[in-house]
């Protein structure tokens, strides 16, 4: 049994936090939630992390991102993209998708999951989209993600856009990660497809019919940018969300990424069947896709969690963009609060999931957290230590992470893993990515 005693301990977004506090922490779950001295009265034969000058606050949940991101980082382009439609048909395709292999894809995850410890994330969703790693990649991704300890959930996109073949490819190939990680505590699947742009209407229902008899959830990318609505309406006469809650494929277990372009119907239709939505601030900006209308629908009550989307995977840059990015775009410092960012970095993707007892350190949840430091320039209070967080932390402030119980960051550093050797890997496979 461990107790960890901090300065600052931040238990969730919606409860106050609490000074000169801590947890107790045996197996894999938090088992207490106390005041240091309580904590060390209670239990004095606990071993004690002294995480003074610190605050301890849950792991971050990574609700979508694609680990295989990390190889397109810093790719050169002789003619950049002009729009989201050309970034997809003349650079992401070809160039990124299309050319991985399954080296590529180890090497990367591996990379991407060191990125993610070292910024206090605990928990990912990931989507891989690489026709040419069929069958097995994601087994291949199991295997390595394992080895680092974290917690994922894992898809491969299925798309028509490659062919019948591949497209029935990919369905089965999230089927068979699911058998392969029944009994897995950390890892689990997801049944993925892209768009309704790629996707038929009947591709779609067979996709869903086959989630739900796994009991898998069902996600899709949604709205991300223009091109999608324009080419539904004019091939279906609907609107996304429309088509498929038409196909009777929304339901609670339903996942709409990105949301950036959603009509005031389609925005009716998330409430309505209780979609969860992920939100990637950063790389919404990077693709020109735009910026989503998040404050909207966490006001209409929905659920919402916070992504990298593949491309910055610090996630405290990530929840800065998503605190600062909606005030310009509405002009109103008022909206966003830091609290809302946080539940949607930790809860809020948590609950997106479909997971229970991840993203808060309260008694009965899992032992997911992180441990930073709390000496910022100016004095810190309940009251605006998550605001402190948000603005003025990084990855280079975590020191300590655990995951289900077990620590896998200390002192700043990853524990079992030779960073720059994968980092030597992750070069050699880029540069193999870029040439072709």
């Amino acid at each position: 049994m461990t107790i960890i005693n901090a300065d600052w301990l931040i238990t969730s977004a919606e409860q106050l936090p609490r000074q000169s506090s801590g947890v107790r922490v045996m197996g894999n779950k938090v088992v207490d939630v106390a005041s240091n001295k309580e904590l060390q009265k209670n239990y004095p034969e606990d071993d004690v992390i002294d995480a003074s000058e610190n605050i301890l606050l849950p792991g971050f949940v990574n609700a979508h991102t694609h680990l295989y991101g990390v190889l397109a980082h810093g790719i050169p382009l002789d003619n950049p993209p002009e729009g989201f439609w050309e970034f997809l048909k003349d650079y992401w395709w070809p160039k990124i998708e299309d050319s991985l292999d399954q080296e590529m894809i180890a090497v990367a995850t591996k990379w991407a999951c060191v990125e993610m410890l070292q910024s206090g994330t605990t928990t990912f969703y990931d989507i891989l989209e690489a026709p040419n790693s069929l069958p097995g990649g994601l087994l291949i991704q199991r295997d390595v993600i394992k080895e680092t300890g974290l917690r994922g959930i894992l898809s491969f996109e299925a798309t028509e856009r490659s062919g019948e073949r591949i497209a029935q490819m990919g369905i089965e190939e999230n089927l068979v990660l699911h058998e392969a990680t029944k009994e897995d505590d950390l890892i689990s699947a997801m049944m993925c497809l892209h768009t309704t742009f790629t996707c038929s209407k009947e591709f779609i229902s067979q996709a869903f019919q086959k989630a739900e008899e796994s009991g898998l959830g069902f996600h899709v990318h949604c709205n991300e940018g223009t091109h999608e609505g324009v080419w539904c309406e004019e091939n279906h006469s609907k609107r996304p969300l429309e088509l498929y809650e038409d196909l009777g494929v929304t339901n609670t277990k339903f996942i709409a990424s990105q949301c950036v372009h959603l009509s005031e119907k389609e925005k009716e239709i998330l409430e309505r069947n209780e979609i969860k939505v992920t939100h990637m601030p950063l790389a919404n900006c990077e693709v020109g896709g735009g910026i989503a209308p998040i404050p909207e629908l966490l006001d209409q009550g929905i659920t919402i969690g916070l992504g990298s989307d593949g491309y910055i995977n610090d996630f405290y840059e990530v929840m800065r963009g998503a605190f600062l990015v909606h005030k310009a775009r509405l002009r109103d410092p008022g909206v966003m609060s830091a609290q809302n960012v946080l539940e949607m970095a930790t809860f809020g993707g948590a609950k997106a999931l479909g997971l229970t007892n991840v993203g808060k350190l309260n008694e009965g949840f899992s032992a997911d957290l992180q441990i930073i430091d709390a000496k910022f320039p100016t004095p810190v209070t309940a009251e605006n230590i998550v605001e402190q967080v948000i603005l003025w932390r990084n990855s280079a402030h975590v020191k300590d992470v655990m995951v289900a119980g077990k620590w896998l960051v200390r002192d700043k550093q990853v524990l079992d893993i030779d960073k720059e050797a994968v980092r030597t890997a992750l070069h050699e496979q880029a540069k193999r990515l870029w040439a072709k």
